[in-house]
C-alpha cells in the first residue's frame, strides 16, 4: 500500500507539472482554435532559462533563496517568447486557412529546438540544485520530499492565479469573450490584439515555470527536452477537453498518474507509448474530451 501511495505522489508531481504545460496549450486553442505545436519547445526555453540564470544567481546565495529569482526569469523570458510568437508567426496568418497556422507551429518548433541546439549545445546540461533535496513528511508510509513540496506548492498558486485572472479580472472576461465568438467580442469593444497576446504571454509563462519545476525534479535539461513533455501535455489536455482549463489540469494529472503507474507496475519501456494508447481511446469513445463538449461543424 505504501508503494501504491509513493507512486501516487510522484504521479501527482509529474501531473502537476503536465497541467501547467497543458494550460498554455488549451488557452491558445480557446481563443485562437489552434493548436501550438511550439508551446513544448517554450516549455524548453524555460528550463535552459532556468539552468543560466541558476548558475549565475545561485553563486553566494543560500540554497532555495536563489529559486524564486530563477523562476520568475525563467517565467519573464518565455512570457516574451510567447509575444514574439504570436506577433511574429501567428498574427499574420490571422485571417488564413487554419492549415497555415498549423504549419506555421510546427515550423516555429522546430526552429526552437535546431535553434536551441545551436544557442545552448547539443549536450545535456545539470540543472543548478536550487532545491535541496531531502524528505519533508511521511503519508502512510509515502514520502514527500522537499522538492515535491515545491512543486506542489508552486503549481498550486500559478493555478489559484490563473483562476483569478480568468475569473476576476477584465482581460479574462475578454479572453472567455474571446473564446465564444472573435466577431461578437470585437463589436462589444473586446480588443483581440490584446487579449490573444495576453493569452500566449500566460500560457508561455505557465510553460516557463514547469521547465523549471522539471529542472529541479530531474536535473538535466537540453535542446530537445519539450519534444515528448510537449506531446504529452497536448494528450492531457485533449484528455480532459482541450479549449477547457479545468479540462487541462484534471488530464495533466490523469497523465501524470497513469504514466507513474505504468512505469512503477508494468515497464518503463510503455510510459511514452502511453501517451498516444490514451490520445486514441479518448478520440475514440470521447472526442470532446472529460470535460469537453462535442461541436459539429457546418460543411
Amino acid at each position: 500500500m505504501s508503494e501504491f501511495l509513493q507512486q501516487t505522489v510522484n504521479g501527482l508531481a509529474w501531473g502537476s507539472i503536465y497541467a501547467l504545460i497543458a494550460l498554455g496549450y488549451t488557452m491558445v486553442y480557446g481563443v485562437l482554435r489552434l493548436i501550438n505545436f511550439a508551446h513544448g519547445d517554450v516549455y524548453m526555453i524555460g528550463a535552459m532559462t532556468g539552468y543560466y540564470a541558476g548558475n549565475l544567481i545561485t553563486r553566494g546565495l543560500p540554497a532555495g533563496a536563489a529559486f524564486p529569482v530563477v523562476l520568475a526569469c525563467s517565467m519573464a523570458v518565455c512570457g516574451v517568447l510567447g509575444f514574439l510568437i504570436e506577433r511574429a508567426a501567428y498574427r499574420p496568418l490571422r485571417n488564413a486557412p487554419r492549415i497555415n497556422s498549423l504549419i506555421t507551429a510546427i515550423g516555429v518548433s522546430l526552429l526552437l529546438e535546431f535553434g536551441g541546439q545551436l544557442l545552448f549545445g547539443a549536450d545535456p546540461k545539470v540543472f543548478p540544485p536550487l532545491i535541496p533535496e531531502q524528505p519533508l513528511f511521511e503519508i502512510g508510509g509515502a514520502v514527500i520530499g522537499r522538492i515535491q513540496a515545491v512543486i506542489f506548492a508552486v503549481a498550486l498558486v500559478l493555478m489559484a492565479v490563473l483562476r483569478f485572472i480568468v475569473v476576476k479580472t477584465r482581460l479574462g472576461k475578454a479572453m472567455r469573450a474571446v473564446s465564444f465568438s472573435h466577431v461578437a467580442s470585437q463589436l462589444v469593444g473586446v480588443p483581440l490584439d490584446t487579449v490573444v497576446s495576453f493569452t500566449f504571454v500566460l500560457g508561455s509563462m505557465l510553460a516557463g515555470a514547469g521547465g523549471v519545476l522539471v529542472g529541479i525534479a530531474n536535473p538535466k535539461v537540453e535542446p530537445l527536452m519539450g519534444i515528448m513533455p510537449g506531446l504529452k501535455a497536448f494528450v492531457a489536455a485533449v484528455l480532459g477537453g482541450i479549449g477547457n482549463i479545468p479540462g487541462a489540469l484534471a488530464g495533466g494529472l490523469l497523465m501524470g498518474l497513469s504514466e507513474t503507474y505504468v512505469v512503477g507496475y508494468v515497464s518503463s519501456t510503455y510510459r511514452d507509448a502511453l501517451a498516444f494508447v490514451l490520445l486514441i481511446l479518448i478520440l475514440l469513445v470521447r472526442p470532446g474530451g472529460l470535460f469537453g463538449k462535442s461541436v459539429s461543424d457546418k460543411v
